[in-house]
């Protein structure tokens, strides 16, 4: 981790002073599981709070969190958790694709990150800013620049002086000097706006 903040620091002045104002490095990482991206589904568009209340009652009904189990839970019942019917469905189509096979987590951590993008947006209702989360905070992959991201694009249109957030072209160009680090700068960036990521 020291070489990379050493690269951000050498290549970005910017960069640099917002590693200084925010201190040591300390993402938190989760495991790279079927119930981590459930989680991220359930948090898409809720505050933290209200999602981690959902998502700790959905953990109660079906411990261990499995493909199984969540199938084998009635759509009403996870209505009545507090999901909404599109998340509901969402998650029960994560389930049915990873206990068919065709989403194996165990073999995410030796792919591309592209083609974990590619698989993993097969799922309704998972977006590619939904799987850089999970490549970033549960496969720990250190050159992920999320576009999409409203956190990142404010912290960079704040500290570089922009009038308005940057598009994905003027991200990519901000960025150019970061790689093969892009995922800690994202994080510094959040910090900076004291806002450290949820996933």
């Amino acid at each position: 981790m020291r070489k990379a903040i050493n690269h951000l620091k050498k290549t970005d002045p910017v960069m640099a002073a917002i590693i200084d104002r925010a201190g040591p490095y300390k993402m938190q990482y989760r495991e790279p599981v079927f119930q981590t991206l459930v989680r991220s589904i359930v948090y898409q568009q809720l505050s933290g709070k209200a999602a981690t209340t959902i998502f700790n009652r959905l953990a109660a009904a079906v411990n261990p969190m499995t493909p199984e189990a969540i199938l084998k839970l009635r759509p009403q019942k996870m209505r009545a958790l507090g999901l909404s019917k599109q998340k509901t469905v969402y998650i029960r189509e994560l389930a049915r694709l990873t206990r068919s096979g065709n989403i194996q987590f165990e073999r995410l951590p030796e792919m591309e990150d592209a083609a974990i993008i590619e698989t993993l947006t097969r799922v309704k209702g998972v977006g590619v800013w939904t799987v850089q989360m999970f490549l970033m905070f549960a496969l720990q992959r250190p050159n992920v620049l999320p576009v999409g991201d409203l956190g990142v694009r404010a912290a960079m249109k704040k500290a570089y002086g922009l009038a308005e957030l940057p598009k994905p072209e003027e991200m990519e160009r901000i960025a150019a000097a970061w790689h093969p680090y892009c995922s800690i700068a994202s994080w510094y960036l959040w910090r900076s706006l004291e806002n450290q990521g949820a996933m």
